[in-house]
């Protein structure tokens, strides 16, 4: 649906790195909203800001953008220029904002050429890039309509367009999938990414959406009040989790309490799962630690072994392409989620064996769930 342009060289000339140093943000009320926080983004990198409601990320995005500004102390950087005290029209940012914000009162081709008109291009020049951005995304059929007649994807094209055809240093979206249908924004996803990625240009994207999160992001920065819990790829952050917020926030978890005892992690008093070298390591001999494991990593096989778990069903709901098993173990307080990929029917009460990998454990040390 989205096209290449010629326009995308010059706007991967224009990307830069955004660099925060210990920027932090306190409003009026006294709320600390954001705490020292330092992040680097490199050129032509898109970062996605993830997290729950009021852990930070938007007061983030809207302190890059210049719509906030920062507590006494921080510094905001654009490649080597420094614009933490530059309001947002003197920061060369696009954004796209969850409403979409476009002009009721403009068609499609006057909303894309908005910005350039308020910079003063001549009308020979708006006629030639907002064509460039209409070819881009498609919307060449649309150009003459009003906006009230498009739907929920076109209109996120034409705030994209409008967005970038001035041609910005950095690109902002704030939750700009999030009210669209599901069908709808699993395309538009793979589709704004593929074309931020042609365009070279720097984004930064705030989800709380964390498949959103994975599907868009070159990498993750996961927030939880105020400061960041996590940054890395979605791979780094979802198999190696720092934590259990983290770890539940993108993606569900089974997270329980243990032991090593020589090279295996005893539960309770009766059953144990082998360690790998690296996590004999890495453990303290009879000290308590968390264990996490992904619902998919767990396997229910027919018979025992010497590494298998004795558990009991407790529900089982098929969900399409999986089944979502619930186990009660016995040396466990909660029951583990398993996600069963053969199209397999459990009941009740049915005693089952799990298989755990010693490579997908995490451990958390003595941190609780």
């Amino acid at each position: 649906m989205l096209h290449e342009s010629d326009i995308h060289m010059n706007i991967a000339k224009s990307s830069v790195a955004i660099t925060l140093n210990q920027v932090q943000k306190t409003f009026a009320d006294g709320t600390l909203a954001l705490k020292p926080l330092d992040l680097h983004v490199e050129p032509g990198e898109i970062l996605v800001l993830l997290g729950p409601s009021g852990c930070g990320k938007t007061t983030t995005l809207r302190l890059i953008a210049g719509l906030e500004f920062a507590d006494q102390g921080g510094a905001i950087h654009f490649g080597e220029r420094d614009v933490t005290h530059y309001p947002i029209e003197h920061r060369q940012v696009g954004m796209v904002f969850q409403s979409y914000a476009l002009f009721p009162n403009m068609n499609v081709r006057e909303n894309i050429g908005y910005g350039l008109r308020v910079r003063g291009a001549s009308k020979a020049q708006r006629q030639v890039k907002v064509a460039e951005m209409l070819t881009m995304f498609d919307l060449e059929p649309y150009a003459d309509r009003d906006v009230h007649q498009l739907s929920g994807g076109q209109r996120q094209r034409v705030a994209l367009a409008r967005a970038i055809i001035t041609q910005p240093e950095v690109l902002l979206l704030d939750e700009p999938l999030s009210a669209l249908d599901a069908r709808l924004k699993q395309r538009l996803r793979g589709e704004i990414h593929q074309m931020l990625k042609r365009l070279g240009i720097t984004a930064i994207y705030v989800t709380h959406d964390q498949e959103e999160a994975m599907v868009m992001g070159d990498r993750i920065a996961v927030l939880e009040h105020g400061e960041i819990a996590q940054i890395g790829s979605a791979e780094e952050i979802y198999l190696t989790p720092n934590n259990h917020f983290v770890a539940d926030f993108i993606g569900q978890i089974n997270c329980f309490y243990g032991k090593r005892k020589n090279n295996a992690f005893v539960l309770g008093q009766a059953q144990q799962l082998h360690l790998s070298e690296q996590h004999c390591a890495q453990l303290h001999e009879g000290h308590p630690v968390t264990a996490m494991v992904r619902p998919e990593d767990i396997q229910i096989l027919d018979e025992a072994t010497e590494e298998t778990l004795l558990g009991e069903v407790q529900n089982s709901t098929f969900l399409g392409d999986r089944t979502r098993v619930q186990v009660k173990i016995a040396s466990l307080d909660e029951p583990l989620l398993i996600d069963c990929f053969a199209r397999r029917h459990y009941q009740p009460d049915q005693p089952v064996y799990l298989s755990i990998s010693p490579q997908r454990l995490v451990f958390l040390g003595d941190r609780e769930c």
